[in-house]
């Protein structure tokens, strides 16, 4: 053990510096869910938690979609600065302003039009759908200004600068928090708005974000060489094309995953509001620490974009490895956490005994799938750093929509398990991606530094 601590050593410390930072700013994305469901369970009521459920289980694959478009920037200008084409980064990041402006505009109109009506046709509790609409709908527009605050985000983080992005999701959640608490209550003269109050409150949060992101970069002397080639003006089809070579995979893979997910809600409202509620507590917690292992991917992703930019291959699958080893004691942490207070966190959110005891079952299958759900999303931000985005886009189709959902969906309602038996069916689903990515690395990055080795044999 000892020798193994001393091989990874740098690349431990390396990785958790840049690591650290990002898992934090990722983060914020569920905090912003975290801090509107604890608002809404405790100041509105049961119905109204369901309802937040309900709208993010639906907006979430929206988000998702979004964010892994946004994402397609950062391994190229992890190659790009790897290499010393400065202007060549600021380039792509016109191009991947335009590419997310657009893409979030398409995504509030899907929002609107698609979603919002189909909510009436889900089988879910009339009461849930009336209260979750509006809600969606806020949550809907603020897709523009979170994926214009991502587009800066991932530029900074590709290059390397990760603390600035991480200082102002904290604030912006303290906002949230502010508002969400006023307008959901009704402080300051007020009308209570409930659950609309914590819609209204993201959107103001995720527009002060965008505008203060936006306002670092431009500003900061670390970019002066890199916004040098910014312009609207350098917006083509060579440069998109190539973010979204990277950027559309990956959120399929996010996509595949999520939606899974927010399908598994969906088969959990039909079985009733409380199961709902207790679903919504749990998978925010399981949320939670997911975002904090897509950090590690995050910053996994911009090592292994370095290194293979640099073409240092050896480098590359020793901090690929150590990323590894990360993800899995944090994750291992966190399902005995998760273990532990089974009974205790639930209560954060509400104060409903049957939505407790539901949620608290549950936190124990969310412990098992930890350590899975952790090492698959790392793996695929390394693979997203090495460029390696189609074969992982498949696993995680295959993993998700034709093992873990179709599964859960049997043992939860056809088998008559509830709740639980979709849950078992998302653990097999996590699982498979896990090791199926895993394996992915390994051929991927021997190929490559056998490769390396039989050229400088030659030479």
């Amino acid at each position: 053990m000892k020798t193994l601590y001393h091989k990874y050593k740098h690349h431990y410390r390396a990785n958790l510096n840049l690591a650290i930072p990002v898992v934090i700013s990722q983060l914020g994305h569920t905090l912003v869910q975290t801090s509107d469901t604890i608002i809404v369970g405790h100041f509105a009521g049961t119905v109204s938690l369901a309802a937040v459920s309900l709208a993010n289980s639906v907006f979430i694959i929206m988000m998702v979609i979004g964010l892994g478009v946004s994402y397609g920037i950062t391994p190229l200008i992890a190659q790009h600065n790897g290499r010393n084409n400065y202007t060549e980064c600021g380039q792509l990041l016109s191009n991947s302003l335009f590419i997310n402006v657009i893409t979030g505009a398409i995504l509030f109109s899907i929002t609107f039009f698609g979603s919002v009506l189909a909510l009436d046709h889900l089988g879910q509790t009339p009461e849930v759908v009336h209260k979750a609409k509006p809600f969606l709908v806020l949550l809907g527009l603020s897709m523009i200004p979170l994926l214009v605050f991502n587009t800066f985000k991932q530029f900074t983080e590709g290059l390397g600068f990760t603390k600035q992005a991480m200082a102002i999701s904290i604030w912006g959640n303290v906002l949230n928090v502010c508002l969400g608490l006023t307008f959901v209550i009704g402080l300051f003269g007020i009308t209570p708005m409930g659950v609309k109050g914590v819609g209204y409150s993201t959107l103001i949060d995720r527009c002060v974000m965008a505008v203060v992101m936006a306002i670092y970069v431009f500003r900061s002397e670390n970019f002066k060489k890199y916004i040098k080639g910014f312009a609207l003006t350098n917006v083509d089809r060579r440069r998109c094309l190539e973010i979204l070579r990277i950027g559309a995979p990956v959120a399929l893979q996010y996509t595949f995953e999520i939606s899974a997910f927010s399908a598994a809600a969906i088969v959990i409202g039909t079985i009733g509001y409380h199961e709902q509620a207790a679903h919504q507590v749990a998978i925010n917690l399981a949320a939670m620490t997911y975002m904090m292992a897509s950090g590690l991917s995050a910053a996994a992703a911009i090592k292994s974009g370095n290194y293979f930019g640099s073409k240092e291959h050896e480098k590359l699958r020793h901090s690929a490895i150590s990323s590894y080893h990360i993800v899995v004691v944090f994750m291992c942490f966190t399902a005995v956490c998760f273990t532990i207070f089974n009974h205790l966190l639930p209560w954060i959110y509400t104060s409903d005994k049957i939505v407790i005891d539901i949620a608290a079952q549950l936190l124990i299958i969310a412990a098992v799938f930890q350590l899975f759900d952790g090492t698959q999303v790392v793996g695929l931000g390394i693979l997203r750093g090495m460029g390696d985005v189609n074969i992982p886009t498949l696993i995680t189709f295959l993993a998700y929509w034709v093992v873990g959902l179709p599964v859960g969906y049997v043992l939860g309602l056809q088998l008559h398990l509830g709740v639980k038996g979709v849950w078992y069916g998302l653990v097999l689903g996590l699982m498979v991606s896990s090791i199926l990515l895993f394996f992915r690395f390994q051929f991927i990055s021997k190929k490559r530094q056998d490769k390396t080795v039989l050229i400088m044999a030659k030479d």
